[in-house]
């Protein structure tokens, strides 16, 4: 019989502190880069909308990781796929930057460094991992009423008055979706062929749908959040849109730049997810923590 590989890997439940909330990624530990079709193999065996294959590496002193969807697409991004990475490995125990000399810490992904702070829960003693993206880049805006045909919704049910659906860039570019409110926000059932039409027209990924919520609340926005061009019908937290959506509300001076908000996710989903975004001169943090709910091994 040939002897097999064994791989550990955790499944993390990431924007949160509790299992089975949050949006789930499996983390696969290697000691090395794997070939493509493993990646894809592992990946489609999952199941879940993304899974991160991380090792350490000696030689760049850091934390590499790679992404990939269910359909074998890799993610670029500082997204879920790359905070629960990290939360995987210092949960597991693996000293991931004490030997950089950087004031920065930093992990990388698909051969380029983010910068990553770290800090943990008082209580729970889990990290809470800050990923730094890009500060945001308005790209276009996109006609209401393709959006609103597209989510099975009426023009009028788009907040129209203070935002349009924009085109927003800081890792990946998505397109920010502004809904007339909640109820509106977790009752429609999108067309997904009419969304790829959109995404491959404008030349972005995903549609960030986002309703404005009444004062008081620990959240500043209800979000949802569609990007079936890479296979993701819909996504219980989403951090690549999140920094991007922060920086659209500064930029409308919706929201103040140093001051950290949060953005709820994942309710339709029964998966309610918290991402803590803050839009920075230099850049925007967008963070949250992990917790881990499954381990075991797999064989290659």
């Amino acid at each position: 019989m040939r002897q097999r590989k064994t791989l550990e890997y955790y499944v993390l439940d990431v924007f949160s502190n509790e299992s089975y909330k949050g949006n789930p990624l499996s983390v696969v530990f290697t000691d090395g880069n794997l070939d493509l079709e493993t990646y894809h193999n592992i990946s489609k065996e999952f199941g879940y909308s993304e899974t991160s294959f991380v090792y350490y590496s000696t030689a760049q002193k850091a934390l590499n990781v790679r992404s990939f969807t269910p359909t074998g697409i890799e993610i670029d991004g500082a997204g879920h796929n790359l905070l629960g990475a990290v939360c995987g490995a210092l949960l597991k125990g693996m000293p991931i930057f004490e030997e950089q000399n950087e004031s920065e810490p930093f992990v990388i992904m698909k051969h380029s460094a983010i910068p990553v702070t770290v800090s943990f829960d008082p209580v729970t003693f889990y990290p809470v991992v800050q990923m730094h993206q890009k500060s945001a880049v308005i790209k276009q805006e996109i006609p209401t009423y393709k959006i609103a045909v597209a989510l099975g919704l009426k023009i009028e049910d788009l907040d129209v008055n203070a935002f349009v659906p924009t085109v927003v860039k800081t890792e990946v570019a998505h397109t920010m979706v502004p809904i007339k409110n909640s109820q509106l926000l977790n009752s429609f059932v999108p067309d997904n062929q009419l969304l790829i039409e959109i995404s491959k027209e404008y030349n972005f990924e995903g549609f960030y749908c986002f309703t404005i919520v009444d004062e008081g609340q620990e959240h500043i926005v209800e979000t949802r959040f569609f990007n079936p061009i890479i296979g993701i019908n819909e996504d219980p937290a989403t951090g690549t849109a999140a920094g991007p959506l922060i920086g659209f509300l500064t930029q409308k001076k919706f929201t103040k730049s140093e001051k950290e908000y949060k953005i709820l996710q994942g309710v339709k989903l029964k998966q309610a997810s918290l991402i803590e975004v803050m839009n920075r001169e230099e850049d925007i943090l967008v963070g949250g923590s992990s917790i881990i709910t499954m381990k075991g091994e797999l064989y290659i």
